[in-house]
């Protein structure tokens, strides 16, 4: 059960909760059990393959900094002892993915991506960003 009082708590291994139609038990469960983590993930790796051979350095280190950060500050928040920051770094991960989407776009209008591929990702992103709007939903709740 939950234990503690104001933002800090405690979980014993059976207390679980529901998070966008998965069951994680918060006292075994890591980040790496989360399903939008594994799909940011595959997203940032698809972006680093995708513009292995771009020659616009500075476009190609914007757009995958942007992709990477959307993972790792889900990694963060979810390493963090307080609901507050659970929910700072799950929204930074959100403004991240808003950045991402910004970047495809731009670089479809300066023509250095295709649109088929830059629309699979802009889709994939505003997925992610709901998802992770559910858990800061599902935090606040607590």
């Amino acid at each position: 059960m939950r234990q503690g009082t104001g933002d800090r708590f405690q979980v014993d291994s059976f207390w679980s909760w529901q998070g966008l139609g998965e069951w994680i038990q918060l006292g075994m469960a890591g980040f790496e059990e989360l399903d939008v983590w594994k799909r940011s993930v595959e997203l940032s790796a698809e972006v680093y393959r995708s513009l292995a051979n771009c020659r616009d350095f500075g476009f190609k280190d914007q757009i995958t900094r942007s992709g990477l950060s959307i993972p790792s500050n889900i990694a963060e928040g979810y390493e963090r002892q307080t609901i507050p920051d659970r929910i700072k770094f799950l929204d930074y991960a959100r403004g991240s993915s808003g950045e991402f989407r910004t970047q495809a776009l731009v670089g479809v209008k300066a023509g250095l991506l295709p649109a088929e591929l830059a629309d699979s990702w802009i889709n994939e992103s505003k997925q992610l960003s709901a998802m992770i709007q559910g858990l800061i939903r599902s935090l606040r709740s607590r």
